[in-house]
C-alpha cells in the first residue's frame, strides 16, 4: 500500500507541476462558464422546473466537451511519458507488479479529474444562493451528477491510460483516446436519440448509453446497471493496460 501510495503522490505531483495541468483546470471552467452563461440566461427569461444540474448536465454539451477533451490530455502522460524519458524500464524493473502501477497511475489521474471539477460544483452551489432557489440545485440530483462525473469519468480515464500504454508518444496517446472517447460518444448520442420501442437490440443500447447515464444522473437517479457497466468497462479498459506492460516487460 505505501509504494501504491508513492506512485499516486507521483502522478499527482506530475500533473500540478506541469503545464498541463494547469491547461486542463482552465478548460473546464473556460467552457463551464459558457454553460453557467447559459443556465443564467434561461434562468433570466423562463422558469425552468428543470434544477440546475439536469440543465446543465443532462440537456447541454458542456460537460460532454469537457469530459471529451480533458481526459486524453490528463491521461496522456501516464505511461508515454515515461517512456520518452526514459524512466519506464526504471519503473518497471523496482520491485513492484504491473497493477500496482496501472491503478497508481489510474488514481492519481482520477484524482486530479475530479478536482478540476471541484470549482465548478462550488459555482453551482453560489448560484443556487444569489438566485433564492433552493430547488433548482437538488441535493439528490447533485449526488446524481457527481456519481456520474466519476463513473463516467473513470471510463473515459482507463481508456486514455490504455492508448497511453501504447505509445511513447503523448500526442498519439491523446489522439487515440480522443477518437475511442468521441466514438463511444457519438454512438451513445444516436442510440439515445433513436426509437427504441420494440427493438431488443435498441433497448440493450440504450442501456449501455453514456448518454443517457448522464441524464439519469443528473436527475439524482443512480442505477445499478450504470454503475456496473462504467465499472465493467473500466476494469476491461485497465485490464488491457496491465496486459500490454506484462507482454512489453517480457520482451
Amino acid at each position: 500500500m505505501g509504494v501504491f501510495l508513492t506512485l499516486v503522490r507521483r502522478e499527482l505531483g506530475a500533473a500540478f507541476n506541469s503545464l498541463t495541468g494547469y491547461v486542463v483546470v482552465a478548460i473546464t471552467l473556460l467552457l463551464a462558464g459558457f454553460g453557467l452563461m447559459d443556465i443564467v440566461q434561461r434562468l433570466n427569461s423562463d422558469r425552468t422546473p428543470s434544477p440546475i444540474p439536469e440543465i446543465f448536465f443532462a440537456d447541454g454539451i458542456v460537460f460532454w466537451l469537457v469530459l471529451i477533451l480533458t481526459t486524453p490530455v490528463i491521461t496522456m502522460r501516464t505511461f508515454a511519458s515515461e517512456k520518452a524519458l526514459g524512466t519506464y524500464e526504471a519503473l518497471m524493473t523496482t520491485p513492484v507488479g504491473e497493477w500496482q502501477v496501472v491503478l497508481a497511475k489510474f488514481t492519481g489521474s482520477l484524482a486530479f479529474y475530479l478536482l478540476s471539477w471541484a470549482p465548478l460544483i462550488g459555482v453551482l452551489v453560489a448560484l443556487r444562493q444569489v438566485t433564492h432557489q433552493p430547488q433548482l440545485l437538488d441535493p439528490w440530483a447533485m449526488c446524481g451528477v457527481l456519481t456520474g462525473i466519476a463513473c463516467i469519468g473513470s471510463t473515459f480515464l482507463s481508456i486514455g491510460v490504455f492508448a497511453s500504454s501504447l505509445t511513447r508518444s503523448q500526442i498519439i496517446a491523446a489522439m487515440t483516446s480522443l477518437l475511442i472517447g468521441i466514438g463511444l460518444w457519438t454512438i451513445s448520442l444516436r442510440f439515445s436519440q433513436a426509437d427504441t420501442t420494440g427493438d431488443r437490440l435498441g433497448r440493450l443500447m440504450d442501456h449501455l448509453s453514456v448518454t443517457h447515464h448522464m441524464q439519469d444522473f443528473a436527475r439524482g437517479v443512480i442505477d445499478g446497471r450504470a454503475l456496473v457497466f462504467h465499472l465493467s468497462m473500466t476494469f476491461f479498459f485497465l485490464f488491457l493496460t496491465q496486459r500490454v506492460i506484462e507482454m512489453r516487460r517480457w520482451k
